[in-house]
């Protein structure tokens, strides 16, 4: 299966307007918006989990990362409610579920095959953060005013992934749980929406995909 797997091409997916398709596990859904693999594939995705479904436990040899949008995500590692940033490296395993049902933002095998190190992170309200950066990455989440015009460097390419509000670019409108990415080499230039946006952010690691 091969989703938006050119990278060096513009893409967006828009939620609205993307189906949810079955996973293997019952009452697990997905919004797949890169792909390149079939059931183990390196891929990004949004995933729903109805109340009471779970995935059966699973190693990630190629790493995970999730942001909770909805609800409570868990598994033998905790509870992690909306606004949880989580890395899970390479080699890690474990057994995904939601008691009372949770959709989450998930891009896996991704990393450095060397990466050892594990995030647990719950975003503020409101306002900027850093969750992580390495050599290789830098994952944000970045608080624009209304109107806002913004500039972004993508030298190593970038992913925009709409939390709350919405922004234009390219003269294209995104709202929530939008998601744009854009190919090493480009500038990234928006303008926040009338009531400003909050966005997930990862930038340099699509260098090695040109």
């Amino acid at each position: 299966m091969r989703i938006n797997a050119d990278f060096t091409k513009r893409a967006a997916v828009h939620f609205a307007d993307t189906d949810w398709v079955k996973s293997p596990a019952a009452g697990v859904e997905r919004k797949m918006l890169d792909r390149i693999g079939d059931e183990v594939a390196r891929a990004t995705t949004i995933v729903r989990f109805a109340p009471g479904s779970a995935f059966a436990a699973h190693t990630h040899d190629g790493g995970e990362e999730f942001l909770v949008l909805d609800g409570v995500f868990q598994d033998e590692t905790g509870h992690f409610p909306a606004g949880s940033y989580v890395r899970n490296p390479p080699t890690s395993s474990h057994t995904p579920s939601a008691q009372d049902g949770a959709t989450i933002l998930v891009k896996l095998h991704q990393f450095d095959p060397d990466d050892r190190t594990a995030v647990r992170l719950s975003l503020k309200a409101s306002g900027n953060a850093a969750l992580f950066k390495n050599a290789r990455e830098d994952v944000r989440v970045a608080t624009w005013g209304p109107g806002e015009a913004v500039e972004l460097d993508a030298v190593g390419g970038i992913e925009v992934f709409v939390i709350e509000g919405g922004f234009a670019e390219a003269e294209e409108d995104f709202s929530v749980w939008d998601w744009l990415r854009l190919p090493p080499g480009s500038v990234f230039h928006g303008v926040a929406g009338p009531k400003g946006a909050r966005v997930w952010i990862k930038s340099g690691h699509l260098a090695d995909m040109v």
